[in-house]
């Protein structure tokens, strides 16, 4: 049975330590954090509480890491050359130098390392992917993550923090990089972290348009994908699909009925949590591309701070 420790228990990682306590085939161990308080929620779930995880880690196989941003790197570091199977919250560092060290190290060891890119395992982002083709060529695609209903995070900015999950999605859905990127951002709150941005991905035969902001009054987390036999809307966070049936050409316009999808809603970070646990114990590979991720991103802050379009180099 896969021994699993919980490093930073704030209102997200609390998320983490209660589907462990809960999951089959894996003993949640313990929880580390440097507030003294967290003690009530580890004694909630059974579990010992460390102050200190370096203390935490001769006692697990694996540690699920929800710590801020910058810390990312050197604790994940730490724990894989310890010898652990390593979860971190997205995005997996700042720095692609620095995803692909982690990356070297976990393959060295034959170590799980795994980024917490929860919408991969969305049951509407599933679903989509299965009916992927039905929209024919891709035009284009626009996309959308934002909200102010809390205060902006103070680790990183909306490209690392919104625009990563919606880079990630389309990674997952077309299946490959987009060739160049531009990217502008706006600083209206803080001179070091941005806090709206407008990226574009030009994939070569199609572009994607994604808006982030912690500005904007609405929480959005949706997607407009447009194809020459049909369109398709997602809405990420209330799991739904619609699907249009619409063809344009410049003499007519073929439309049918749009259609919702029937989506069987999920806990996404539930089944992340399982896979995680399912390729430790099976001594699986890990089939997703971290480096790809943080390049992407790197390469839009580069972008937005040279004012061109930059090539990713992969």
């Amino acid at each position: 049975m896969v021994k699993i420790g919980l490093i930073g228990c704030g209102k997200w990682g609390e998320n983490h330590a209660r589907i462990f306590s809960e999951l089959g085939g894996c003993m949640f161990v313990g929880i580390a954090d440097t507030d003294p308080s967290v003690k009530k929620i580890a004694e909630k779930y059974n579990a010992n509480f460390f102050p200190d995880y370096k203390k935490m880690l001769p006692h697990v196989d694996a540690v699920s890491i929800v710590v801020p941003t910058n810390l990312h790197y050197q604790v994940a570091k730490n724990c894989l050359v310890a010898g652990k199977h390593v979860l971190v919250e997205k995005p997996l560092t700042l720095s692609s130098k620095e995803a692909k060290e982690l990356i070297d190290i976990a393959k060295q060891k034959n170590l799980v390392l795994s980024a917490g890119y929860l919408f991969r395992f969305n049951a509407a982002v599933i679903e989509l992917k299965k009916m992927f083709k039905k929209i024919g060529d891709i035009h284009y695609i626009t996309a959308r993550y934002m909200h102010s209903n809390k205060p902006p995070r103070k680790d990183c900015g909306v490209i690392f923090n919104f625009a990563t999950h919606l880079v990630d999605i389309l990674t997952f859905l077309v299946n490959k990089p987009p060739k160049k990127v531009f990217c502008k951002k706006l600083n209206y709150l803080s001179k070091e972290r941005e806090d709206a941005a407008f990226i574009i991905l030009d994939y070569g035969d199609f572009i994607a348009n994604l808006e982030v902001s912690w500005l904007h009054p609405l929480k959005k987390r949706d997607m407009w994908l447009i194809g020459s036999e049909g369109k398709i809307y997602i809405d990420f966070f209330e799991q739904i699909v619609t699907f249009y049936p619409i063809k344009v050409t410049c003499e007519k316009i073929i439309s049918g009925k749009e259609m919702n999808v029937e989506i069987r809603k999920n806990e996404p970070l539930k089944e992340e949590l399982k896979e995680f646990c399912s390729l430790i114990k099976n001594n699986g590979d890990y089939p997703y591309d971290e480096y790809l991720i943080t390049k992407i991103c790197e390469t839009c802050i580069e972008s937005a701070a040279t004012g061109k379009e930059i090539l990713v180099d992969i």
